[in-house]
């Protein structure tokens, strides 16, 4: 049986339709955001869309790396503070537009003005790093920076010793020996060794592993932990206002000279934005590599990142290398996969 429909006119109106008082119209549910990712992510294979997100995570922290060189020692700008605001800019503005907009995790708000400090401690050690490394760059060439990054395990158990009075296995001190070692010949043979660039990416690898420690133990409670892209949401508008001062008082009038430079070289206006937009990929790539497989995988990529980029980096720049730096580098590498090792069935022992 069909229902009746009955239409109205006024004067000087349109017609109006009149549901029936026991008619209900049926309004789908908008999807939310996680359900909507589902069903992307089922018209692509998980193989192929783990695999396409490796091979982002290694363009993007390879490419910042060589951004970041070319800038800096080739191409003549040499403002790494300037650089390095300039990256947590991008990393601010482009995680509001992810976490917003595109709600690719849940948005988590500041509860407490201790966690608020919590988060600007952090902020301090992470600009402390990055223009520690950004700085090195200007000096080291990227495959000699690469084998002093991947030290980062030593300086961890460093400082989880001394903060946390964390003691590991012996066999995991033990595999550290070689991390150590390898740096040793590896810059002892190095021919474009630079004293200042080398204590740059030391201090830039210290601050790594302090920032893993140290937000390991201040963010631990359930109410003050963040989720990745939220904690570099606030840290990294933080951080550039921490280093905008520095970068007025060392680099001078750093923003005027990039205008100008700017305006009649287009192309160096490219290469800042695509650092900067280069710069947020490795941390959201990050993410999504610890998402899609594990974070033990992160730090096995990790290994062999360095070793890539390294080998990336003497074809592009052409900087020279010797025997023993190679040698250096493989034992360092071979040092940090004994330690991942070391730790992952001291874990399996404690469980």
């Amino acid at each position: 049986m069909v229902e009746v429909q009955s239409w109205t006119t006024r004067r000087g109106s349109n017609p109006r339709f009149e549901p029936s008082n026991d008619q209900v119209l049926d309004i789908p549910v908008t999807p939310t955001a996680e359900i909507r990712q589902q069903q992307y992510a089922s018209l692509i294979s998980p193989t192929f869309l783990t695999a396409a997100i490796i091979a982002s995570w290694y363009f993007s922290n390879i490419g910042v790396l060589l951004l970041n060189k070319y800038l800096l020692s080739f191409y003549g700008y040499r403002y790494p503070i300037f650089l390095t605001m300039l990256h947590m800019l991008s990393c601010a503005a482009y995680s509001l537009f992810a976490i917003k907009w595109l709600e690719i995790v849940p948005f988590q708000q500041i509860h407490s003005r201790r966690q608020f400090f919590k988060i600007l401690a952090l902020s301090i050690i992470f600009c402390f790093s990055v223009v520690c490394g950004n700085t090195s760059l200007r000096y080291l060439p990227v495959s000699f920076n690469q084998a002093i990054g991947a030290t980062t395990p030593f300086f961890t158990a460093i400082f989880a010793f001394v903060i946390t009075c964390k003691k590991e296995s012996a066999e995991v001190y033990l595999a550290l020996v070689p991390v150590v070692l390898g740096i040793v010949l590896a810059s002892n043979s190095e021919p474009l060794f630079h004293l200042f660039g080398f204590l740059m990416c030391i201090g830039s690898t210290a601050g790594r592993a302090l920032k893993s420690v140290v937000q390991g133990l201040l963010l631990t409670s359930e109410g003050e932990k963040l989720h990745s892209m939220n904690l570099l949401l606030y840290m990294a508008p933080m951080a550039a206002m921490i280093l905008l001062p520095f970068t007025l008082y060392i680099e001078g009038n750093v923003l005027a000279v990039t205008l100008e430079k700017g305006r009649g070289d287009g192309f160096m206006v490219f290469l800042l934005i695509a650092n900067a937009t280069v710069a947020y990929l490795v941390n959201l790539t990050n993410f999504l590599v610890t998402k899609h497989t594990s974070a033990l995988t992160l730090q096995v990529l990790g290994n062999a990142k360095a070793a890539v980029a390294a080998v990336v980096s003497v074809l592009i720049f052409r900087n020279p290398v010797t025997v023993m730096g190679m040698m250096g580098f493989a034992i360092t590498i071979m040092g940090v996969v004994l330690y991942s090792e070391a730790k992952k069935r001291s874990k399996a022992t404690a469980h």
